[in-house]
């Protein structure tokens, strides 16, 4: 027990006082995971609302299948990226391979269907209630795709913050094509594994407790939006 006090109180010591190893794999990851999700947002909440708005073919299996992407193993992911970025890939060329770039187009394959679903979901039931108005003003696909971005845009920041929780605390595929570098590729959820094998729990509670607020404030974020939501108020 006096051990796990003094671990947490050395721990809060590196947060007071802004050690340097800690304030910057805090900021690497915020950096990794914040590029994840503008450019996972960019992809995937258009792509729902194009969902919503279109009926083809093989509508349903497409659904399905972006539903079961959320799902998609991490270590999967970084063993597929890592395949496609090595020296043998197609992509080896461009050397990116533990680099932060690496472990962003890793991300960004986790989070992507993860926004793009809940996007949909959302935007769908909006759908519902603007097709005959949309319709007969004879509007075209992409003003019915701006019309729900805009008018679900709190439940699509909903889907976002969600997207930004998931990335924030992966370690699975940025292990592997991150490589877990010192000063390079080392963020929280790698530098807590690390520094943990080594011994070093002080470090280790002191990122822990930064990923663990992190995580909080997210969840706080998203109740907050959703309770405005269902009080009808932005």
């Amino acid at each position: 027990m006096n051990d796990l006090l003094a671990g947490l109180q050395s721990a809060f010591g590196l947060i007071i006082h802004l050690d340097h190893d800690l304030v910057e794999i805090s900021l690497r990851s915020l950096q990794v995971t914040l590029s994840a999700v503008f450019i996972s947002a960019a992809i995937g909440l258009p792509f729902g609302a194009w969902l919503s708005v279109t009926r083809f073919r093989y509508r349903r299996f497409a659904i399905a299948l972006l539903n079961a992407l959320m799902g998609l193993p991490p270590v999967v992911v970084g063993l597929f990226v890592y395949i496609l970025l090595s020296r043998s890939g197609p992509f080896g060329v461009l050397d990116l391979l533990f680099t932060p770039t690496a472990m962003i187009i890793a991300q960004v394959i986790i989070v992507t269907p993860i926004i793009a679903s809940i996007a949909h979901q959302s935007m769908r039931e909006l759908w519902f209630l603007y097709h005959d108005l949309l319709i007969s003003i004879k509007t075209t696909k992409w003003q019915r795709m701006q019309a729900l971005l805009w008018d679900g845009r709190r439940s699509l920041l909903t889907a976002t913050l969600t997207g930004f929780g998931r990335g924030i605390g992966e370690i699975g595929a940025i292990m592997i094509v991150g490589g877990n570098i010192d000063h390079l590729t080392r963020v929280l959820t790698t530098a807590i594994a690390l520094e943990v094998g080594k011994g070093d729990f002080p470090l280790a509670l002191g990122l822990g407790i930064i990923l663990i607020s992190i995580a909080i404030l997210i969840n706080l974020s998203i109740h907050v939006l959703s309770r405005t939501e269902r009080e009808g108020t932005w």
